[in-house]
C-alpha cells in the first residue's frame, strides 16, 4: 500500500474511533479521499480512450488484473450503493441522475461477476468522461453522508431486512463471485463500512489502476524518441516510470497533466510549427512557455538541455545524462544544472 496513504488512513481510524476525535477523523477521510481522486482525475483527463479498456495484466491475481474503466465502475458503483441504500437510505445516484444511460453501461452492478474479456467488453462500451462525472458525484454525495454522520451513528447496524432490501435493488449479481457483498456489508456497522468501501476499496484499487497506467506508459514508450519536445529525456527523468512521454498519447508529463486539455504547451508549440523540438526554434532563449515559464524552477535545466541537443545532437546529449547520473546523485536535472544557463551550459559541456 502506498506509504502516504496508508498513514492517512491509519490516522484516519484512530481519530474516527474515538469520539473526542471523531470529526478530526471524518476531516482526515475527507482528505484522504480527495488525494486518492486526484489519481483518477489525472488518469482521465491525460489517457488516451483505448487505455480504458486495455488489462496490461490479464490473467494476474489482484485487482490490477483489470481495466481502468472497470476499476472506476467497480469502486463507485459499491459506494453509490452503500452510501445510500445503506446508510442515507435513500435514491443511488446512478438512478437518480440516471447516469446508467450517460454511461452507456449495459449492467447496474458491482461489475464483480464479470472476468477476463468480459471486462474488456464491458469497459469498451462505457463513455469514460460520463463515468467519471458518475464517479465525481457519488463521491460529493457521500462526502456529504460522512460530514453529517455523529459519532453514535457508527454502531449502527443491518439486519435480514437491509440484506433483502439490497438484494431486491438487482444493484449486486446473484453471481457466487458477487453474492457474498450483501452478506459483507451488512456483517458490518456503520464503522465498519467506513474503513472499507470508502477508504480501503479505494486505496487498494486505486493503487491497482497505478499500476495499470503505468505498465500501459512503459508499453507507449517502446520505441517512441527519448528525448522530449521540450529537452529534457524521458530516459533520465524522475517521472519514467509513469510517464509514456509526450511523443505518445500516454503523456502525464507534468506540464501536460496541469493543463486543461492535457497537453504541454511545448509539445503543441512544436507541432504546431512542424518542428521536431524546442532545440530547433529560433525562440528557444527567450520562449516562456511550459517548462519555460519562468515560475518553473527546471526552466533553466530545459532550456540549457534543448541549447545542448541544439549544439551536438541527441546521441551525444543522452550519452551526456548518462555520465551525469554516473558522477552525481540526482532526481531532477536542476538540482545539478541550476537556475544559471551559462553555468548550466558550462556543466553539461564539461560533463
Amino acid at each position: 500500500m502506498d506509504k502516504h496513504w496508508s498513514e492517512m488512513n491509519k490516522e484516519m481510524q484512530a481519530l474516527i474511533a474515538k469520539k473526542a476525535t471523531f470529526k478530526d477523523g471524518i476531516g482526515k477521510l475527507l482528505e484522504l479521499r480527495k488525494s486518492l481522486f486526484e489519481q483518477i482525475t489525472q488518469i482521465v483527463t491525460t489517457f488516451p480512450e483505448e487505455a480504458f479498456w486495455q488489462m496490461p495484466f490479464a490473467g494476474a491475481e489482484g485487482y490490477h488484473s483489470k481495466t481502468l474503466a472497470y476499476s472506476i465502475w467497480h469502486i463507485f458503483r459499491i459506494e453509490d450503493i452503500v452510501a445510500h441504500e445503506m446508510i442515507a437510505e435513500d435514491q443511488q445516484v446512478l438512478f437518480r441522475l440516471d447516469f446508467q444511460t450517460a454511461i452507456r453501461s449495459p449492467i447496474i452492478t458491482t461489475g464483480n461477476e464479470l472476468a477476463g474479456e468480459e471486462i474488456v467488453d464491458f469497459s469498451k462500451q462505457l463513455d469514460v468522461r460520463a463515468l467519471y462525472r458518475y464517479a465525481r458525484e457519488v463521491m460529493e454525495s457521500t462526502n456529504g453522508i460522512l460530514s453529517s454522520l455523529e459519532y453514535p451513528d457508527l454502531k449502527r447496524k443491518f439486519g435480514a431486512d437491509m440484506v433483502e432490501k439490497l438484494g431486491a435493488t438487482g444493484c449486486v449479481s446473484g453471481d457466487e463471485s458477487a453474492r457474498w457483498l450483501i452478506g459483507y456489508w451488512c456483517s458490518k456497522d456503520v464503522l465498519g463500512l467506513v474503513k472499507m468501501p470508502f477508504s480501503r476499496h479505494w486505496i487498494m484499487h486505486i493503487e491497482a489502476m497505478r499500476s495499470i497506467k503505468n505498465r500501459l506508459c512503459r508499453q507507449a514508450r517502446r520505441g517512441a524518441d527519448p528525448i522530449a519536445y521540450c529537452g529534457f529525456s524521458c530516459n533520465h527523468c524522475f517521472l519514467a516510470e509513469w510517464c509514456g512521454s509526450c511523443r505518445t498519447a500516454y503523456n502525464t508529463c507534468s506540464f501536460a497533466t496541469i493543463s486543461p486539455d492535457g497537453k504541454c504547451p511545448n509539445a503543441v508549440c512544436c507541432q504546431g510549427k512542424g518542428i521536431d523540438g524546442c532545440y530547433e526554434c529560433d525562440q528557444l532563449e527567450t520562449c516562456e512557455k511550459g517548462f519555460y515559464t519562468p515560475s518553473n524552477d527546471g526552466a533553466n535545466a530545459a532550456r540549457v538541455q534543448a541549447m545542448y541537443i541544439r549544439k551536438h545532437g541527441k546521441k551525444e546529449f543522452l550519452k551526456v545524462h548518462d555520465r551525469l547520473h554516473e558522477k552525481y546523485d540526482f532526481a531532477k536535472t536542476q538540482e545539478i544544472l541550476g537556475q544559471d544557463w551559462q553555468e548550466g551550459l558550462r556543466i553539461l559541456e564539461e560533463s
